[in-house]
């Protein structure tokens, strides 16, 4: 068995391990970014063991094109290297390469309980008012998303705030899962939420989460946008008249201007309250250049490196099958486990 796969050290702890993985529907965004990839690079850096997947399984819980899918999970993988995840440190691969997913989700499926998955706000919103027309997999893919996690026994999970809910639901799984058939086998895995912009919003509408699917391509800064694309978009973001205060209590009830000033702290990996000491009093016609450079110089960079490894699909799919291979030395034996715990029976050989 790869050594990989054993979970806890010699005192009988799990080993730390982060997974996280995000949806490749198309046009990851500064939101994504910061409040997602730049956190997996850096934890690349901290001595752990750090797996991150493209989890195109949760993507066909509605109709995807299947052009699209395949172009838009490349275009991901493009973005996730060119934002600085290292395939020789990290393992990067697309979810439906590791069958491990979909069959420990089935388990999960077993062990999570109905009225769990009904209180997913989530799956309330993306449904909307008719739920009956909505598929088995929008509503079950919690359970799949405790999959992907518990497959590789990861402890920790980089999260923003709209996943709590859901990472909440994997610990109670695992719960379940070890109580239920008396073990330690499953970790209680802990969120990390860290950083000054979490949670990113729209530059159209301060008090909306900045989404690729929002209709207007002024709300959003995409990681494939150019120099001038990302300056422009940040000189048209709507803000208010009032010049920047020198505290964040001041910032309440003007979600623009907090926003442009997370995101000023994101970027330039310092605080809001420090962002305020240097630009109190101005106006936005002096922060928004400063805000447009900054942005620029981390962005920009981004974009073009993603431009090269889109010329070279077959490379990307070189690195996320390696990537596979390697998830599934590690998935593969918890699974195994899983099913004796479960009472399996399992006398196939090889």
């Amino acid at each position: 068995m790869d050594d990989r796969a054993q979970a806890k050290d010699t005192a009988g702890r799990f080993r730390t391990r982060v997974f996280s993985g995000i949806q490749p529907s198309g046009g990851l965004t500064l939101g994504n970014y910061l409040g997602a990839l730049r956190r997996f690079v850096q934890k690349q850096d901290e001595g752990i063991e750090t797996v991150y997947c493209l989890v195109d399984l949760h993507a066909i819980t509605v109709w995807q094109d299947p052009a699209r899918l395949r172009a838009n999970t490349r275009e991901a993988a493009a973005a996730f290297l060119a934002a600085g995840i290292d395939p020789g440190r990290s393992i990067l691969f697309n979810q439906s390469q590791v069958s491990a997913h979909a069959e420990l989700g089935w388990v999960f499926n077993c062990v999570a309980r109905m009225g769990w998955l009904g209180r997913m706000t989530q799956f309330k919103e993306k449904a909307g008012k008719d739920r009956e027309a909505a598929s088995v997999g929008l509503f079950a893919y919690p359970s799949l998303m405790a999959a992907d996690i518990l497959a590789y026994h990861a402890t920790h999970v980089p999260v923003g705030e709209d996943q709590k809910q859901h990472l909440e639901l994997t610990r109670d799984i695992a719960i379940k899962f070890n109580h239920d058939f008396g073990v330690d086998f499953f970790p209680v895995v802990e969120p990390v939420i860290e950083g000054a912009a979490t949670r990113v919003m729209s530059l159209r509408d301060g008090t909306r989460k900045m989404s690729k699917s929002d209709p207007s391509d002024m709300s959003r800064i995409n990681l494939a946008d150019d120099a001038e694309a990302i300056a422009q978009k940040i000189r048209k973001a709507r803000t208010d008249p009032e010049p920047l205060p020198d505290s964040l209590a001041a910032l309440d009830g003007r979600p623009e201007a907090r926003n442009l000033v997370n995101i000023y702290a994101a970027l330039a990996d310092t605080t809001p309250e420090a962002v305020l000491a240097e630009f109190a009093g101005q106006g936005f016609g002096s922060f928004k250049p400063r805000l447009a450079d900054l942005a620029v110089s981390v962005l920009a960079p981004i974009g073009v490196r993603m431009t090269e490894y889109l010329r070279d699909p077959a490379e990307i799919d070189r690195l996320l099958g390696a990537g596979a291979d390697r998830a599934e030395a590690i998935a593969r034996p918890i699974l195994a486990q899983t099913f004796d715990i479960l009472g399996m029976v399992r006398s196939r050989r090889g």
